[in-house]
């Protein structure tokens, strides 16, 4: 079989790979973590529409454009090189700045997840995080973008909007809201993960950082909440 090179033909090959990765239904249980969401909801700091959308878009504007997104460049970057001793670098960075047994637990969890599910699909450079020490989920997703060949920036803007997806779906889910009021935020946040994308692209080694201490308080105290609907 001949197979097709056109370049609209390996635009449209890369788009449904980005969107095969950032599916609500990939089986790596991230619909299962609210990340904090269930014990501000809990305490009444998210109780409606307005005060979820603050959240999400707080938790963008100041801690995954500070944090998330510059590791995955540089993840991304140096799977691209081939240069596992940075892979390893920073995927221990990105663990050692999850300030909650929580956020690290979900991290290893989901990475672990997405090892598996790309060793079925053939990227084998995944198989070495099937056993301790796992690799992070940004560094499985990095893995998988590169293999894939999707740029940097649609794997940064994809990942966001996935992040974001689960957070209102878990908003939805708790406050609750009804799902229009979840497509009102999502639609509102657009703009934001654009100019989260473009700023988190761009900043240098010594700006990155975790910047939202109530974040990680609120996922601490969830760990012991004595009802829960997400895991911990």
């Amino acid at each position: 079989m001949k197979v097709n090179t056109s370049p609209l033909y390996l635009q449209n090959l890369r788009l449904l790979k980005l969107m095969h990765l950032t599916s609500p239904s990939l089986p790596i249980g991230g619909y299962s973590y609210s990340q904090g969401l269930e014990f501000a909801v809990c305490s009444d700091w998210v109780h409606d529409r307005a005060t979820a959308s603050d959240w999400i878009e707080g938790l963008l504007t100041n801690s995954l454009v500070h944090l998330d997104l510059p590791v995955l460049k540089r993840l991304y970057q140096s799977w691209q090189e081939l240069d596992l001793e940075k892979v390893n670098y920073w995927n221990n960075f990105m663990s050692a700045s999850r300030d909650s047994f929580e956020f690290q637990e979900e991290d290893r969890q989901m990475g672990k997840a997405l090892a598996r599910l790309l060793v079925d699909l053939d990227i084998e450079e995944s198989r070495n995080y099937l056993s301790p020490p796992f690799g992070g989920f940004l560094t499985l997703f990095s893995l998988a973008a590169v293999k894939w060949d999707i740029s940097l920036n649609d794997a940064a803007t994809g990942f966001l909007w996935m992040w974001a997806e689960n957070k209102v779906l878990c908003a939805v889910k708790l406050i609750p809201l009804g799902q229009t009021d979840g497509q009102k935020i999502l639609s509102a946040l657009i703009d934001t993960i654009a100019e989260v994308t473009k700023k988190g692209l761009k900043l240098s080694d010594d700006d990155i950082g975790y910047t939202a201490i109530g974040h990680g308080i609120a996922s601490a105290l969830h760990e012991t909440q004595y009802t829960r609907l997400f895991r911990s």
